[in-house]
């Protein structure tokens, strides 16, 4: 059961990873928002990052291309936390077949 967690929980943070990996690419070179899948990811990612909006300033680049750190840092984040879970996970599943 512990390793069933363990991927369900790795593919989640793994699908959460690409839709700000995509999100981070697409702004840094001045994607069309206007484009469906451009939208699609925008407004997928954009849950993601409201518990980090407006931490860090978005600097624009030749007046089009953003670097978006506070993407940057929620991939971080993220990683970060889907490590802990997945670590936490391990253990519980080493308790229990140790019974």
């Amino acid at each position: 059961m512990g390793n069933i967690l363990r991927d369900l929980g790795n593919f989640i943070i793994g699908l959460v990873e690409t839709v700000l990996v995509f999100r981070l690419l697409l702004k840094l070179f001045g994607a069309n928002p206007a484009t469906p899948f451009v939208h699609w990811v925008y407004e997928t990612s954009e849950p993601l990052l409201n518990p980090f909006s407006a931490a860090f300033p978005a600097p624009t680049i030749q007046g089009q291309f953003t670097l978006e750190f506070t993407t940057l840092f929620a991939l971080f984040v993220y990683a970060f936390v889907g490590f802990v879970l997945t670590e936490l996970l391990m253990i519980m599943s080493r308790q229990v077949k140790g019974k």
